[in-house]
């Protein structure tokens, strides 16, 4: 229950569209892509700019009121839910993009600018911000920021925080911070900008940035390979890596992932045999054109029996259907049945080994369930998914998957990996937090979130 003298204050400070107690938008803007958790906002408000989220903001602290930062809330970790009473704030009017500066190749967004809005609005100059995963058409800017997402150009590009040169944060306490500005260098102290990203608004509350952008990459080739396993689709990286391609993206799924993606999806297999003998993994590779030979150099996997078969795009059409084999994954899986989701990272050099043994963790009966496995294992991403059986009800299927999760984040740990490697830790992964982190460092994490938000107010519950 909101406070009356909150109430009051918010109906006489904000215009009347300004918040909303509509049941079908508490539903839609109390919840992200998290499936686990009920979402109970007490209140939806929707800022069209910077002063009123510094004003709802300075309100909710000194009415001792808990906010939620809302975007596209395509996180899986459960980083967006309200689940308290809380009122969430969300950014979706706030989605203004500004003139692309080619000469310092940036743009200013507000945080609620769609991701791929910001590519569309960039590519007629040549550029691009290179920020692209499955969720770009729902996803926002402030969201990506403050998830630090990754996604499907990572091995190219990197994460999100590369790609941003200044931000605007707003405090729990009304305070408008604008940090870095547009500035590629800038050598005076802590960099706040950094501070703020992949913290999932439980330190502030993003609403623009500076973005840096890209040229947009030259001619693409786009190859699909089916490979024996995940040990071989990591040997096919590693000749990959050595190979003269610039590498824009190196994605696996394995073959029940692929199964169910062409069957919900109706689409079809991208080889003449659907079940090829002895293929048990795919892969999805994208290079910028090189000088390189490609049948030489396709030959040459082949006589190394690094893949079993193999398609080369012959048009950004078929690129693009490729491409959907991949990317639609995730919400096949999702389709098929109640899906169990890990987020998982190690890196690349502990690849092969940690990939071994997670597959010998997941064969081991007392687990019982399928893995589906995809990723993006250029950059030792990978998302394992544990399929619910038919036979089985949801709470007792996410018990005994709790289970096996303190091995899967046991063996991470043992492989000096991220038990969260893109979704961030939410409300979801706080529990195994102390596998990736040390007891000095969650002293220090509290530490600041204390001296921010020193009333707990923002996003609260969120990693802690």
């Amino acid at each position: 229950m909101l406070p009356a003298s909150f109430l009051q204050r918010l109906k006489q400070e904000f215009p009347v569209d300004f918040s909303s107690v509509d049941a079908a938008d508490l539903e839609e803007y109390g919840r992200d892509w998290t499936k686990l958790y009920l979402p109970k906002p007490a209140m939806i408000c929707f800022p069209r700019d910077t002063k009123e989220v510094a004003r709802l903001a300075r309100l909710c602290s000194e009415s001792g009121v808990s906010l939620v930062p809302s975007g596209g809330r395509t996180g899986l970790a459960g980083g967006a839910v309200a689940t308290n009473g809380e009122v969430v704030i969300s950014l979706v009017k706030m989605k203004h993009l500004g003139e692309v500066d080619t000469l310092s190749n940036t743009v200013r967004a507000q945080a609620g600018a769609v991701t791929e809005a910001v590519h569309h609005h960039c590519e007629k100059y040549g550029l691009t911000w290179p920020i692209d995963f499955a969720s770009k058409g729902s996803s926002t800017v402030g969201g990506n920021i403050a998830t630090n997402a990754g996604g499907v150009k990572v091995i190219r590009y990197g994460l999100t925080r590369n790609w941003v040169l200044g931000l605007q944060v707003v405090t729990m306490a009304g305070e408008v911070l604008e940090l870095n500005g547009a500035l590629e260098k800038n050598n005076t102290g802590l960099d706040l900008r950094q501070l703020f990203i992949g913290t999932e608004g439980t330190l502030g509350i993003i609403t623009e940035a500076t973005l840096k952008l890209a040229p947009v990459p030259g001619d693409l080739d786009v190859f699909f390979f089916a490979v024996k396993d995940l040990d071989a689709a990591v040997d096919l990286f590693h000749a990959v890596r050595r190979s003269s391609f610039s590498v824009m993206a190196f994605e696996c799924l394995t073959k029940n992932c692929l199964e169910t993606v062409v069957a919900q999806r109706a689409l079809p297999h991208p080889f003449a045999q659907s079940a090829g003998e002895g293929v048990g993994a795919y892969v999805l590779l994208e290079v910028e054109r090189s000088g390189e030979d490609l049948s030489t150099w396709l030959a040459g996997l082949f006589e190394k029996d690094l893949v079993l078969d193999g398609v080369l795009a012959q048009s950004k059409r078929q690129a693009t259907d490729l491409w959907s084999l991949r990317e639609g994954t995730p919400e096949s899986l999702m389709q098929k049945n109640f899906v169990h989701k890990n987020d998982v990272s190690v890196p690349i050099s502990n690849l092969k080994p940690f990939v071994h043994e997670l597959i010998e963790l997941y064969k081991h009966p007392r687990h019982g369930f399928e893995l589906y496995l995809f990723g993006h294992l250029g950059d030792g991403n990978l998302h394992l998914n544990t399929m619910k059986p038919d036979n089985l009800d949801k709470v007792e299927f996410t018990k005994r998957c709790k289970v096996t999760d303190e091995e899967l984040f046991a063996l991470v740990q043992k492989y000096a990996g991220s038990v969260s490697a893109e979704h961030g830790i939410g409300l979801l992964k706080k529990e195994a937090l102390h596998y990736s982190r040390t007891p000095q460092e969650m002293v220090l994490l509290k530490g600041v979130k204390m001296l921010l938000d020193p009333k707990g107010l923002l996003n609260p519950g969120k990693i802690f």
